[in-house]
């Protein structure tokens, strides 16, 4: 089973501010619903609460430490660590998974990661929330897709 961490960043690897991403871009979103759709998708707990309910298609994983955190839908599992969802993953059928967020998911499963697909959005922006530092050493660059807002870069790790 793959892992695969999908984001999209700013040029200053911006993901996050005030619990939210600060950008709209419809055609980044398109390209991560079809990119994701059908597999599994991990998120932490403000990823999950910023969306506000399950992304269509896909089971949703959130991931908590909260053990009294619960959601009222059926299309989402609650774990209490990345490694209690991947277990059981394991399990499953699924030939790949996506984890998308936020920072600290990323920082968890960057050293962890198969494969990462970015949206380098075409512009900076302010945030608090900001992606993991690549180490350049551990991935090679497979292609760059060229957007109108942004370039999807996707690294296999080496």
């Amino acid at each position: 089973m793959k892992r695969i961490i999908i984001a999209a960043v700013s040029k200053n690897n911006v993901i996050g501010k005030n619990g939210k991403v600060p950008w709209q871009a419809k055609e980044e979103l398109k390209h991560f619903q079809k990119t994701t759709m059908g597999f599994p998708v991990i998120m932490g707990r403000k990823t999950w609460e910023a969306i506000g309910k399950p992304l269509e298609g896909r089971l949703n994983i959130v991931i908590t430490r909260n053990l009294d955190y619960s959601i009222p839908f059926h299309e989402a599992i609650i774990f209490y660590s990345i490694q209690q969802a991947l277990n059981f993953l394991k399990t499953s059928v699924y030939e790949k998974i996506f984890i998308i967020g936020g920072g600290e998911i990323f920082r968890e499963t960057i050293d962890e990661a198969d494969e990462m697909f970015l949206s380098e959005m075409n512009f900076e922006v302010e945030g608090d929330v900001y992606f993991p530092v690549i180490d350049r050493k551990k991935w090679t660059l497979d292609f760059n897709e060229l957007f109108s807002d942004f370039t999807v870069h996707h690294y296999i790790r080496k």
